[in-house]
């Protein structure tokens, strides 16, 4: 015996057919990159592929340009130094430690205390990122390091 469907499930059923609902590889792809990232909003998986899409794109028609063409060259040069502007928090061993660090409020950026995962740290903001005062795991770290002061005050 099936129970009654309530409002708002009749609501969505009408929106969705799950009877000819086909799984594509696509949608597998996303949800493993969702999964292992940690990637809440599927929002922010979308943005991120057009972005490599659209690197990707423009590598390509700067590969098949002629090697001595000055365009070439300088637009090269601009897509790499865009490239190794855009930099990554490494203050974790493991991106699953790094996402819980983030989410948790552990760490911030300048004077920002971060808790988006998806927050773009770039190379230029990387001398910025420390573990916020409070935290816990910054008091263990000091600790284990032997560089703790006597005189600060505890958590």
């Amino acid at each position: 015996m099936v129970r009654k469907l309530k409002f708002q499930e009749r609501k969505l059923l009408k929106q969705k057919d799950f009877l000819n609902w086909e799984v594509t590889h696509h949608n597998l792809h996303e949800l493993r990159v969702l999964g292992r990232y940690r990637l809440q909003p599927r929002e922010d998986y979308t943005h991120c592929n057009q972005l490599s899409r659209a690197v990707r794109e423009l590598a390509r028609r700067l590969r098949d340009l002629p090697e001595g063409d000055p365009f070439r060259i300088r637009a090269s040069t601009a897509l790499l130094d865009e490239l190794y502007a855009s930099g990554l928090l490494r203050m974790a061993q493991h991106l699953q430690a790094a996402v819980a660090f983030v989410e948790q409020g552990h760490i911030h950026v300048s004077s920002d205390v971060v808790t988006d995962p998806a927050f773009l740290v770039t190379c230029s903001m990387e001398d910025f990122v420390t573990w916020v005062d409070s935290s816990k795991i910054k008091w263990h770290v000091l600790e284990y390091n032997e560089e703790r002061d006597d005189f600060d005050l505890e958590v």
